[in-house]
């Protein structure tokens, strides 16, 4: 577990509550890139909020929108293979020894592109039509979910190394991740849509 404040919400519009461990995210990869801070208990926390927050998203956020018809399944789908795309590179930066190394910032620097990417795309593909195509009270019940699997995830302590290991490999099973590199993935014709 960690001494970080991760924030515990219990209710709120879902959309708000993402946002605010967006903004969490960003101020916790600054600390991250920053040597004078407790790299070690930073990269801690940073994994407990990244798995808690993906899966509290997976598992009520996404298929509610889906069912609403607020994003498409694509959307989701796109959202759900970058938390991957995140947790592969949170293993990597978990998986180092010292965190005072050019390994360590060349994997904090990789976590931070990927998952600024992340969030600058679900904010535009997933939120705003969230805030347009679902009501108020739709979004405070999903509100109370997503806070609910995040603070049990956090409780169970979700960011232990053996735990984003698992889920990687559960990733990559499900084909969620593109071993030939990152780079093919972006190309627009890569699925059936």
């Amino acid at each position: 577990m960690t001494n970080i404040d991760l924030g515990r919400p219990v209710q709120g519009d879902v959309v708000d509550l993402i946002l605010d461990d967006h903004r969490r995210f960003e101020a916790l990869l600054r600390d991250l890139r920053d040597s004078s801070q407790d790299r070690d208990a930073v990269r801690r926390a940073f994994a407990t909020l990244h798995v808690a927050h993906a899966e509290a998203e997976e598992r009520h956020v996404y298929p509610k929108l889906e069912r609403k018809n607020a994003v498409d399944d694509h959307e989701a789908e796109h959202g759900i293979e970058e938390h991957a795309e995140g947790n592969e590179a949170l293993l990597a930066v978990l998986e180092l020894k010292g965190t005072d190394t050019q390994a360590f910032e060349d994997a904090v620097e990789e976590l931070a592109r990927v998952v600024n990417h992340h969030l600058t795309e679900e904010e535009l593909t997933i939120l705003n039509p969230a805030r347009e195509g679902v009501g108020p009270q739709v979004r405070a019940e999903l509100g109370a979910l997503f806070a609910q699997e995040r603070n049990a995830q956090v409780d169970a302590d979700c960011g232990r190394i053996e735990n984003v290991r698992r889920i990687v490999e559960s990733a990559r099973e499900r084909g969620l991740l593109d071993d030939e590199g990152d780079d093919e993935g972006d190309d627009e014709g890569d699925d059936e849509n």
